[in-house]
């Protein structure tokens, strides 16, 4: 009976329906401000539901050169790690005193690395050139962006004095939101930056740019294979911004009843607009500029979040 829920609460509930549903919401959201921001009219509701279907129906063409078990495996990896990683941090939010273990922390970001290191696998094995340029950016990309990401997680560890998101969670709701310290508030705005790289969204979508490498490191997948990657990135679009909301603005409050879920809820609509306003606000930036960028003031700014945060500001 135990596995039996187990296995729901992956699949299902809060899980791989659940965070691909709310993904795809966020996804049309997206869409949809884009389009009336450029005087159309944009999809419908059901449209990134829509795209799903078309490419689940359609024939998957593997390269003749390409690396096959490679190339087919790494989508599956990708959803794989995205969905561990958001039923993880869900239900760290709906029990935060028993859903949780040490260093939960720790593995909720080492599984969101996953959906980025099957993009760079999954273009290398394609062994096409856009590919390998696409999946190099990506690279160059993950390693840019994730350290100034862990400092800012860092600095709800050091407030909360635990490596478990439930402590951190039980910690914010008994003393206030991280976000709302000094230290926090830096954390916050850096945070925010570089969940957009990892999301690979607009400037920083060099890995997939179709003016220049025509779709980069996914230009080969077709079929199936690239509806599981889109299904990955709808499942991260729910489960990145949960991590930032839990770890820095209070998380999603289930015992506090229908206010505190929909306030938690709305904190990650909060950051859903802020990228989607981000998206539509700048152009993409070369890698090099997207590099020194995080290597410098996004690791500045964060470095300095740890150090106030152990200052106790």
């Amino acid at each position: 009976m135990e596995a039996l829920k187990a296995a729901a609460a992956v699949v299902a509930y809060p899980g791989f329906v659940f965070s691909a549903a709310l993904g795809m919401f966020a996804s049309w959201v997206d869409r949809k401000v884009t389009a009336r921001v450029q005087w159309r009219v944009g999809p419908p509701l059901l449209q990134p539901l829509y795209d799903v279907v078309k490419l689940l129906g359609k024939e998957t063409i593997v390269p003749a050169e390409g690396v096959r078990w490679v190339f087919l495996g790494a989508p599956v990896f990708a959803l794989s790690t995205a969905t561990l990683a958001a039923t993880l941090v869900w239900q760290s939010q709906i029990a935060p005193a028993a859903q949780t273990f040490v260093g939960d922390v720790i593995v909720a970001l080492y599984l969101l690395t996953g959906p980025a290191v099957a993009l760079v696998i999954g273009a290398f094995a394609s062994r096409n050139p856009l590919a390998s340029v696409g999946g190099s950016r990506e690279m160059k990309l993950v390693l840019a962006y994730e350290l100034p990401l862990t400092l800012c997680i860092l600095v709800a560890v050091i407030k909360a004095g635990s490596l478990r998101l439930g402590d951190i969670l039980l910690w914010q709701a008994a003393n206030g939101a991280v976000g709302a310290s000094l230290s926090g508030v830096l954390a916050c705005v850096v945070a925010v930056l570089c969940m957009q790289a990892k999301l690979g969204l607009v400037p920083f979508d060099v890995a997939e740019a179709e003016t220049e490498i025509m779709g980069g490191a996914l230009i080969e997948y077709s079929g199936p294979a690239l509806a599981v990657y889109k299904l990955s990135r709808f499942v991260m679009l729910t489960a990145l911004p949960l991590l930032v909301v839990a770890t820095l603005l209070g998380g999603v409050r289930f015992d506090a009843g229908a206010r505190g879920v929909l306030l938690g809820l709305g904190k990650v609509v909060l950051l859903w607009v802020g990228a989607t306003l981000i998206r539509n606000t700048n152009p993409r930036v070369r890698i090099d500029q997207a590099l020194l960028f995080f290597w410098g003031p996004m690791t500045i700014v964060a470095a300095a979040a740890v150090v106030l945060a152990m200052a106790g500001l």
